[in-house]
């Protein structure tokens, strides 16, 4: 899966990331609104990750790790 496939299904794909991390709140899912790297932002505030840390988690949830 590609970025453009979970920007396009944000809606359906925001419960399998709130599934993964369970930190981010609807509204936040909301806010990001399919933008990748605020999501990896969200993602090193709420659980104190690297941007490349941040970055390799989502590439790991892409490709379904």
């Amino acid at each position: 899966m590609n970025w453009d496939q979970v920007e396009g299904k944000w809606k359906e794909m925001s419960g399998n990331i709130k599934a993964k991390w369970g930190d981010l709140t609807d509204q936040e899912l909301t806010e990001l609104d399919g933008n990748r790297e605020a999501l990896e932002g969200k993602i090193q505030a709420k659980y104190g990750k690297t941007k490349e840390q941040a970055k390799q988690e989502v590439d790991d949830f892409l490709n379904g790790n």
